[in-house]
């Protein structure tokens, strides 16, 4: 298992227009081609004005699988198209389970 870990730093004000959209068009695109959402998520200490979501994978593979059929998708498509001019910058991570860490269910 794989975790992807994406960070959005929208510009100040812009976050609940981007939470808005991503429930109405973003969410049901994107769980039903990536799968499985762990969490999605705006920060309240630290940076400000940044989403944070968070995906799981069964490997790279699946991964690559999953993102190659999503930016295909004409409703993702317009749906970024609507939110690129709110992000301002973006950081994602690939995140490798510690060898202690069993996969829950």
């Amino acid at each position: 298992m794989i975790v992807e870990e994406r960070i959005y730093t929208l510009h100040i004000g812009k976050v609940p227009e981007y939470l808005k959209l991503y429930e109405a068009e973003g969410l049901a695109v994107q769980t039903r081609i990536l799968g499985n959402l762990l969490g999605y998520y705006q920060v309240e200490f630290g940076p400000q004005n940044q989403i944070v979501h968070l995906w799981s994978y069964s490997g790279l593979e699946d991964r690559q699988t999953r993102r190659k059929a999503l930016v295909r998708d004409p409703d993702w498509t317009n749906y970024v198209k609507k939110i690129r001019p709110l992000v301002r910058y973006q950081e994602n991570k690939l995140l490798l389970p510690a060898s202690f860490m069993q996969e829950r269910a």
